[in-house]
């Protein structure tokens, strides 16, 4: 039951380093995740290719997180967007590298190469492709191809007349030599061509020449064509001429007969308008007459009608005038009567028409019942006397 101590404490030290060991191992995988985490982040326009170091096979990620475990997995970035590549070292005739046509000039050219990453096929050459592609890939591929093409054309070529062509070339050769690497090529664009001076200034002159000689092929087939417009220009006056004394003498005559035509129709209406203003002539004077006719018997009916009517206003004047005198006598039959009735009417009446001129005194009637002013008259014959008879009074 005692046991040995000593073993004891080994198995309890064994213990405690088995421990100890295995939290070391947890503690170092700790902080080796925390200082190399296992998520990669894969940003916009870009592709990841990411290898298995144990079993070789690659898988690709695309924008977004991703795992990656230290020791286990390697990830490569890749950009999708498109790059463009200028051989600048040889964009000058005097530069560090300038291409060279066939005649053995030193030319300068702006080159602009537009490529991009095939995402189709770069998982599978993904491996074998460097970290600058531009640099270490595009670059070799692009020299090799573009002074080889150059070599084949003259300058004149290069500058003017088969830089589409030159163009063309270059990225059908370029094409499947960066399509094996992985690499799509859009377009090639050819600038800007710089010329030595010496050959530029003779090109300018032959240009010069050229454009002279050209300006003069110009000039003398505007002459010609001039010169057959006019001829032609004559020959159209002409027929226009022609045409225009054929088409009027074609309108006279077609006028003579139209006016001989006409003269069937006109000579026969012409007949009918003098028998129709003959007849227009003997109705007016029929009308005329008629028409006096009427105006005098007319005026007979006026006449007869005047004198009836005179005879009518006569017998009625008469007969207004008849009763009138009826009316007056029967009139003074009733005044006279009246009068006979009341004979101071007769003083009334001479008293309202004298109103006027003379101021009347009425009187009493005297007591015998004759004229109203007999005592007036009186009074006055007695006055005078009276008037006598008291100045010889005394």
């Amino acid at each position: 039951m005692t046991g040995n101590p000593n073993g004891f404490r080994t198995v309890a030290g064994r213990v405690f380093n088995r421990k100890t060991l295995v939290l070391a191992i947890l503690a170092l995988g700790a902080y080796g995740l925390y200082r190399h985490p296992p998520v990669e982040t894969i940003g916009p326009q870009q592709v990841g290719i990411r290898t298995n170091e144990w079993t070789g096979s690659t898988s690709e990620l695309h924008a977004g997180p991703c795992l990656v475990i230290p020791g286990i997995h390697s990830l490569r970035r890749f950009q999708l967007q498109d790059r463009i590549y200028r051989p600048t070292r040889s964009a000058k005739a005097d530069g560090p590298a300038p291409f060279q046509s066939s005649e053995g000039l030193s030319i300068g050219v702006e080159l602009a190469i537009r490529y991009a990453l095939d995402p189709k096929t770069l998982p599978g050459v993904a491996k074998v492709l460097p970290d600058d592609i531009g640099r270490d890939l595009v670059e070799p591929l692009v020299q090799g191809v573009i002074y080889k093409v150059f070599t084949r054309y003259t300058v004149r070529e290069i500058f003017s007349t088969r830089r589409q062509e030159i163009q063309t070339v270059i990225e059908d050769e370029l094409k499947p030599m960066l399509a094996a690497d992985g690499i799509v090529l859009r377009n090639v664009m050819m600038g800007n061509v710089d010329l030595p001076p010496d050959y530029r200034e003779g090109m300018n002159k032959v240009l010069a020449t050229e454009l002279e000689n050209q300006q003069m092929q110009y000039t003398l087939q505007l002459k010609q064509k001039q010169v057959q417009e006019s001829k032609l220009q004559a020959e159209a006056d002409k027929a226009r001429r022609d045409t225009a004394a054929e088409a009027a003498a074609d309108e006279q005559v077609i006028a003579a007969k139209g006016q001989e035509e006409a003269m069937k129709h006109v000579l026969p209406f012409k007949r009918k308008q003098i028998e129709q203003r003959e007849l227009e002539a003997e109705a007016q004077s029929a009308a005329l007459i008629r028409n006096a006719r009427g105006a005098a018997e007319a005026r007979r009916i006026e006449a007869a009608g005047e004198a009836d009517s005179r005879r009518k206003l006569a017998d009625a004047e008469a007969y207004r005038l008849e009763k009138l005198g009826k009316v007056s006598s029967e009139q003074l039959a009733r005044d006279g009567a009246l009068i006979d009735r009341h004979p101071l009417l007769i003083q009334k009446t001479l008293a309202d028409k004298l109103s006027d001129k003379i101021s009347v005194i009425i009187a009493p009637p005297p007591a015998t019942g004759g004229f109203i002013g007999q005592a007036l008259i009186d009074g006055a014959h007695r006055s005078p006397a009276t008037g006598d008879a008291a100045g010889s009074a005394p």
